[in-house]
């Protein structure tokens, strides 16, 4: 059976005032895995998902999201992103940011409706928020609000679903919460592109992985691909194969 893939990056390189932050990244990523994207501070990481949505504008490179720019498949994509990039202080309710997952679809001159709502509960209730849908969001802990960002990409019935760091600042609770359900949109054929920076996880929580550091140094099935010399090549002397064990 001829493997699909739900994004393709070819040949891409970004740089920041002439410095390459990616070089000639060759991407594949097949429809269906809950992918990790690891490496080292300044590898990338985060710019590669920004490059792929279109938020960064890279010197060269073709990307296309199931075979289409992404501008022409928005609708299929959700990204959940860096917890510290979002101003929290932002005047509204839980629901009201869970609620904005259905603009996608919606467009802006539509407002949600008795569907949308049930939606926005439902999502709020998946993620064990459903009590806090009233809450400033600037009222909630780290992990609560990080919840709330998740529970508004599931709402945008995405095919594809990009995540930066979404464990980053969480308990172990939520983390546990948080991983359950990237598996089950996985098993729903969903495919999920998750920023992650915990080694030790890495084989627990993904079945598919991608070792960047500026370039890409190796992409596929977990057991395959993350081994002490890829890990080596990644980090460098940074790497201890220690913390695998």
């Amino acid at each position: 059976m001829e493997m699909k893939f739900a994004v393709t990056v070819d040949d891409l390189t970004v740089a920041y005032k002439y410095k390459p932050v990616l070089w000639d990244i060759d991407l594949n990523i097949p429809e269906g895995v809950l992918m990790a994207i690891v490496g080292p501070n300044g590898a990338g990481k985060s710019t590669l998902i920004k490059a792929i949505l279109d938020i960064v504008r890279p010197v060269a490179g073709n990307i296309s999201i199931y075979g289409k720019p992404y501008r022409d498949q928005r609708s299929l994509v959700a990204y959940v992103p860096q917890k510290g990039s979002v101003d929290w202080d932002f005047p509204t309710h839980a629901q009201d940011v869970v609620s904005m997952g259905t603009y996608g679809r919606l467009g802006w001159i539509r407002r949600p409706g008795s569907r949308e709502k049930k939606a926005a509960l439902e999502a709020l209730e998946k993620v064990g928020m459903l009590e806090f849908r009233h809450r400033q969001i600037s009222q909630l802990s780290g992990g609560q609000q990080q919840r709330i960002f998740l529970a508004r990409a599931l709402v945008q019935q995405a095919k594809v679903y990009f995540m930066d760091e979404p464990f980053q600042g969480v308990d172990a609770t939520t983390e546990k919460a948080i991983i359950q359900i990237l598996k089950d949109l996985r098993q729903n054929g969903k495919t999920v592109i998750v920023v992650h920076h915990d080694l030790q996880t890495v084989p627990a929580y993904f079945d598919w992985v991608t070792l960047l550091n500026v370039r890409k140094v190796a992409t596929g099935p977990v057991d395959e691909i993350f081994t002490d010399e890829n890990l080596a090549r990644t980090y460098g002397n940074q790497f201890k194969p220690a913390v695998l064990s």
